[in-house]
């Protein structure tokens, strides 16, 4: 793994002084939505964001979200086992529920699930066309929960008259995987359906387990749009998925993580209704929709004798909301609207002493408003500042405020960001209301900060860049263990939550991408320090568990003659805590991916890969498994 480290950074350290040919080229600045919720060049935008096109999801041939999003600066995953198990994602170092997950314009919380995160566990490629991953606080535009960033995902949109696809692979662990799609664009529809269904035999959860816990996803999605007008439109999306995945637990009487015959089961529907419609001759674009969330869990336990049902829980998020974007000047454009936000869950754990218990039911409404404006305030100078008011109808009402600025002296050669932005999350329903609720908790808070540079060379075949960032967290919410000093503590309860931790985080994050000919090279780096600070804490001034301090990724493809490319990407993660006290540690680990693919004809691709391709032995989280050495192969075709 030494090995294998070293030549990372010397390939990387290679690709930041590569004496790069300089090809005659035209410039093509990125287009994000994230940042600004409206279409914004890349140069204009102030905040530290990644955008994985089409075309690098295809040539990364990942079939995991979470796979491919690892590879991206600032962002750390840890998994319980295989594929298919409970999944976080942490931007920067911030809790996994402290980040907003976004899928064709609904937010993908559950109000169930302890933290009202979102778990990338049950979450396929699938139909995705794009992802944009934005990082630091981002409450202003995005909501609750923005803390550590925003995870915007985008389906496939058609352009052509009739559009399909199809791919199917296999491979080891007995795998399977196979999708279809299919879509169209007129005049004034567009129109797109897709399907898709992975299976897979799995590793064992338990890292120690002789048998294999496996994981099915069924997913579909579809969308449609129809221009009214010229200035009206009607959306219709929609996105659902169906998980089974086995894992293992604490059998009775010693209650030891060992083999057992569990399995979850989940129900994800995502539904978003919108209308567009443009007036002022088009300066001013306004969207008001619809959005739904619904997930339902249930985990079984079938060697359990009163009950198999351990839990079972419904989340729901049914959302209103306005924009509207107004083009105010030459160079100047805001952002504004409102949501209404009404969250409602149920929980229940049933045991051998209660098996019917009472569930835990609860509901909260969130109303918000917002503006943000952005503009040229001198030649390649962009500035962005926006406000935000939540009132919660427990928490009352919260101002939250960002501001970033974009500078480019010399035509986007150089470009100079920095931004600074708050956070507020409130209380989780799970943690006010479930059977480790505490109704007098307060609203997490935070600010961030950061600021870096991007520098273009050689018409834009070398593009390095450098990003510092800061972020203090104040009255973080976290899981008390019973029996304790805690006034909640009773006979009856394993733990409570608290508001008992302040945090901070800070590192940089380094990059480089390179063009030669048929050759592409891409590297990133970050550093990422965390610390509890809280006062009085017994972990005071101890790192945050799960945040490695070191990742750092590589990845090189090359175009070969005959429409044949081939890639490998290595990543690299640091060693890091499992537990707030510090008292278990994560050892570092390198992962090496192989992949090729050739173009049959203008039609059809077939392609494989080998992941963990030197069989590395590695945890991301304690006890559990992971994935040794694998290889798969399919084919993809579209017509």
């Amino acid at each position: 793994m030494k090995r294998l480290l070293t030549s990372t950074t010397c390939v990387a350290a290679t690709l930041i002084a590569i004496p790069v040919c300089a090809a005659e080229s035209t410039r093509v600045d990125e287009i994000v939505v994230t940042a600004t919720r409206t279409p914004q060049p890349s140069s204009r935008i102030g905040s530290s964001i990644t955008v994985l096109t089409q075309d690098a999801i295809r040539s990364s041939q990942a079939v995991v979200v979470s796979d491919l999003l690892a590879q991206a600066p600032g962002v750390a995953i840890s998994r319980n086992g295989g594929v298919g198990g409970t999944t976080a994602l942490r931007i920067r170092g911030a809790e996994t529920d402290q980040t907003v997950v976004i899928i064709d314009g609904v937010k993908l919380n559950d109000p169930s699930s302890p933290g009202g995160g979102y778990n990338f566990g049950n979450l396929l490629m699938g139909d995705i066309a794009r992802i944009e991953i934005l990082r630091g606080a981002q409450s202003t535009l995005w909501g609750s929960q923005a803390i550590g960033g925003v995870v915007n995902i985008v389906s496939a949109t058609p352009t052509g008259a009739f559009e399909a696809s199809a791919e199917a692979e296999g491979g080891a662990r007995g795998t399977g995987y196979s999708r279809l799609g299919a879509g169209g664009a007129s005049e004034r529809a567009v129109w797109r359906l897709a399907g898709g269904y992975y299976t897979t035999d799995g590793v064992s959860a338990f890292a120690s387990g002789r048998e294999d816990d496996g994981f099915q996803n069924t997913g579909l999605s579809g969308r449609v749009s129809f221009a009214v007008t010229d200035d009206i439109s009607l959306d219709l999306r929609g996105v659902y998925a169906r998980g089974h995945n086995q894992y293992d637990g604490f059998p009775a009487p010693a209650f030891a993580f060992a083999d057992t015959a569990e399995y979850n089961k989940t129900r994800e529907f995502v539904g978003y209704v919108g209308a567009n419609f443009n007036v002022l001759d088009g300066r001013l674009k306004n969207r008001v929709a619809y959005t739904l969330t619904d997930t339902d869990r249930i985990s079984i336990n079938p060697d359990q004798r009163v009950t198999t049902t351990t839990f079972d829980s419904v989340g729901r998020n049914k959302r209103w909301e306005y924009q509207g974007s107004l083009a105010v000047v030459d160079a100047w454009d805001a952002v504004f609207g409102a949501e209404h936000e009404k969250s409602s869950f149920r929980t229940a754990a049933p045991n051998a002493f209660a098996p019917n218990p009472t569930p835990a039911v609860a509901a909260a409404s969130l109303t918000s408003g917002y503006a943000q404006v952005q503009g040229d305030a001198a030649p390649g100078l962009t500035l962005t500042g926006g406000l935000r008011y939540d009132s919660h109808e427990t928490f009352g009402g919260r101002a939250l405020g960002q501001a970033a600025v974009a500078w480019s002296p010399n035509d986007g050669d150089t470009i100079v960001r920095a931004s600074f932005g708050q956070g507020f999350k409130a209380p989780t329903l799970y943690q006010l209301f479930s059977v480790y609720g505490n109704t007098t908790l307060k609203p997490e808070a935070a600010d961030s900060w950061d600021g870096g540079v991007e520098q273009r060379l050689f018409d834009d075949q070398l593009v390095v860049s450098a990003t510092a960032f800061a972020r203090r967290t104040r009255n973080q919410i976290d899981f008390v263990s019973c029996p304790g000093v805690h006034p909640l503590c009773t006979p009856a309860r394993f733990g409570v939550y608290d508001n008992i931790a302040s945090t901070k985080a800070q590192g940089i994050e380094l990059a480089g991408v390179a063009k030669i000919d048929s050759l592409s090279l891409q590297a990133n780096y970050t550093f990422t320090g965390t610390e509890n600070t809280s006062a009085g804490n017994v972990n005071r001034g101890k790192d945050l568990a799960r945040r490695p301090k070191h990742t750092a990724n590589l990845s090189a493809d090359y175009n070969w003659p005959y429409e044949i490319s081939t890639g490998v990407a290595l990543r690299y993660v640091g060693r890091a805590f499992d537990n707030t006290a510090n008292s278990f540690a994560l050892a570092d680990y390198a992962v090496a991916d192989l992949r090729a693919s050739w173009k049959v004809n203008p039609t059809v691709e077939v392609y494989g890969r080998v992941e963990n391709l030197l069989n590395e032995t590695y945890v991301t989280v304690r006890n559990y498994g992971t994935p040794r050495r694998g290889a798969f192969a399919g084919v993809r075709a579209r017509f």
